[in-house]
């Protein structure tokens, strides 16, 4: 195996190579000294030790294979063999440029050897000093114990494997792991009351408010259907189709027909009511986007609504495809355009993406349904327990599961959405979110339906090239409310110019869908300083909470005092480490700045927990885990019982 060389320092060989011929001492008769043992004819005399220092110095240099630069020390006896050994070293100084030793050729299985002179026989061995082994001269003579220690050392050194074994890399520190501890006797603790669960205002009874979605659909489709629901925008921001109502419901009804009964055969039909099936189309076509879901609602099935797959092996696909096999979906519904832009194979068939289970793609363009005859007439009955849809939410390990909710909670989700945003019959609102899931699902396809409003769809393509599309779309049509992202508003600031036409008196809501992020109340006020000259109003702002689970947890409602500034909080960072809110002046830099996202929706009880162990009630200065307890909110994960338990049955428990 290599061993490193050594370095530009001397290596302890190189620096301790005249030490290893070091004069016996004459001075010392003493044995444990490693002196040798004298003739048994007496001690030498003076001259013979003299003589003997130059044999020795002699042997000395001959046998060196180092060169060094540094002065070696003397034990020597007398003066005159010391002044003798400094010329010889002066001569030899320049003389003796020899390799340096090969350090690699020590092994385990070498001992070390000095050089002998010729006339030198046989070998002697070594005796013991201590740990370290006494090396010889030429003449016997044993090299003192201090420097045989150090050339020992690097033998042992040398010894050792180049990569050292597991545990010399893992530090063993479980018994460290085991001892308990010691809280920081200084960090902040909660000191507040204990929270009690905090209760929403009663959801109003309206005598008007339809049984179900269905209805709604239906009594707009034939009493209005004339009028406005969806008006879609192209890429220059004209409008590209316009969705009444009375198309709406039409088209729906062929849908649900459709599905029912032109798919797989008379005795064995495709979809059946409560199946499942996948809603697949692009984020610039909520037209066939809201004609198919309300076409899955009136047939009883239950609507999938996920991404448009980019190609056979995306990775974010196939973890939408591993919730639909696991959803058991057969069947996806899709727009025109989508199925022309889908990869094909060479025969012009959709091949299977990978970890996506055989689909069978249905269009669900006009032209490709068919008509119900007079006699079928979709069964619209009151809001149940059934499974009206299921949401898709990403986990931040990439899985992606899938949320349920019923007729139930849809219906009272959207009545409580009406109750807390004060929505009104032929509003407008423009939408720049996903209407496929979350807040735009929720307040641009559900809750405008139920109220017959009209929903301006501004797509993300549009966005890019005109970032300042929404707020032009809002002074346009005179919008009310406005559903927009925290981003959407920090684009429009980059993008804005001193335009005269702006004038945003007409909106009474700009609900921020991130509001619920720390980070978005900078984008809220810098939107408000630019604005608030063209006519836009600080109680109008209103950031609400949401959750794939909780649905909406929280809204800000516009107050009618529009002196009082929106409730914010400045807290201690220090404090937020330790899970305990401390109120911190906003001058310092390690501050959090949050800001009010409203109250607890009508109809739901929500209360603070302790994250870890056993659900506890929070004080009133702790951070804790929100839950909700309400009957609009998700019930389950589809096919996941275990964490349906710990997410929707405990918390539901624990509200109660």
């Amino acid at each position: 195996m290599a061993v490193p060389m050594p370095s530009k320092r001397r290596s302890l060989v190189v620096q301790t190579s005249m030490d290893a011929y070091t004069p016996p001492d004459t001075s010392s008769g003493s044995e444990d000294e490693g002196s040798v043992q004298g003739d048994p004819q007496g001690t030498p005399t003076s001259s013979q030790g003299s003589i003997n220092m130059e044999h020795w110095i002699s042997q000395a240099i001959h046998g060196s294979t180092t060169s060094t630069t540094s002065s070696s020390s003397t034990q020597s006896g007398g003066s005159g063999a010391a002044h003798r050994l400094a010329d010889v070293m002066a001569q030899t100084h320049i003389e003796n440029h020899s390799a340096p030793p090969d350090v690699t050729t020590y092994t385990s299985e070498h001992s070390i050897q000095v050089e002998r002179p010729q006339g030198s026989t046989g070998s002697r061995t070594a005796p013991k000093y201590g740990n370290a082994e006494l090396m010889e001269t030429g003449d016997g003579v044993p090299v003192s114990s201090r420097v045989s220690a150090k050339i020992q050392q690097l033998v042992n050194t040398l010894k050792r494997p180049k990569r050292p074994p597991l545990r010399e890399f893992f530090v063993d520190d479980f018994e460290e792991l085991l001892e308990v501890q010691q809280p920081d006797p200084n960090q902040p603790k909660p000191e507040g009351a204990q929270m009690l669960a905090m209760r929403g205002e009663q959801l109003g009874v309206v005598t008007n408010w339809p049984p179900s979605l269905e209805a709604a659909l239906q009594r707009w489709g034939t009493i209005s259907p004339k009028a406005p629901c969806l008006t879609t925008m192209d890429t220059n921001g004209k409008p590209l189709y316009i969705l009444t109502y009375g198309k709406l419901w039409t088209r729906s009804m062929k849908v649900a027909y459709s599905i029912l009964h032109k798919l797989g055969t008379k005795q064995e039909p495709m979809v059946r009511p409560g199946d499942r099936v996948a809603l697949v189309f692009p984020n610039n076509d909520p037209a066939a986007f809201m004609a198919a879901f309300y076409g899955c609602l009136l047939a009883e099935v239950v609507p999938v609504p996920i991404e448009v797959p980019l190609t056979r092996k995306d990775a974010g696909s196939q973890q939408i495809g591993f919730l639909l096999g696991s959803c058991g979906v057969t069947v996806a519904l899709t727009s025109d355009a989508c199925h022309k832009g889908l990869p094909k194979s060479p025969t012009g068939e959709i091949p299977q993406f990978k970890g996506w289970p055989k689909l069978l793609w249905f269009v669900t363009e006009s032209k490709h349904l068919s008509k119900p005859p007079r006699d079928w007439f979709p069964h619209i009955k009151d809001a149940n327990n059934d499974t009206a849809y299921i949401e898709y939410k990403t986990c931040k390990d990439g899985s992606v599961l899938g949320v349920t909710v019923t007729r139930t909670a849809l219906l009272t989700h959207c009545q409580a959405l009406t109750q807390a945003c004060g929505y009104t019959e032929a509003e407008t609102i423009v939408n720049v979110l996903d209407f496929k899931k979350d807040v735009g699902l929720w307040h641009g396809i559900l809750t405008s339906v139920m109220n017959m409003m009209h929903v301006i769809s501004i797509p993300y393509s549009l966005m890019k090239v005109n970032p300042l599309s929404w707020i032009q779309k809002v002074c346009q049509y005179k919008a009310k409310v406005a559903c927009v992202k925290s981003r959407d508003m920090h684009w429009a600031l980059v993008a804005h110019r001193d335009q005269r036409y702006i004038n945003l008196s007409s909106l009474r809501m700009l609900i921020v869908a991130d509001g619920a992020n720390p980070w978005s109340i900078s984008s809220c006020d810098a939107f408000l300083n630019v604005f608030q000259s063209k006519g836009l109003r600080q109680e109008v702002i209103c950031p609400c909470a949401s959750s794939p689970e909780a649905l909406t947890v929280a809204i800000r409602r516009p107050t009618d005092d529009s002196n009082q500034p929106p409730g914010r909080g400045v807290l201690s960072m220090h404090g937020l480490t330790y899970g305990v809110i401390r109120v911190d002046s906003e001058e310092k830099l390690s501050v959090l700045t949050v800001q009010d996202v409203g109250l607890v929706m009508p109809g739901a009880i929500m209360c603070s927990v302790k994250p870890d162990g056993v659900p506890q009630l929070c004080r009133t200065d702790e951070i804790g885990e929100l839950c909700v307890c309400a009957v609009a909110t998700g019930t389950s994960y589809y096919g996941l019982s275990g964490m349906t338990k710990n997410t929707f049955e405990h918390t539901s428990n624990k509200g109660k």
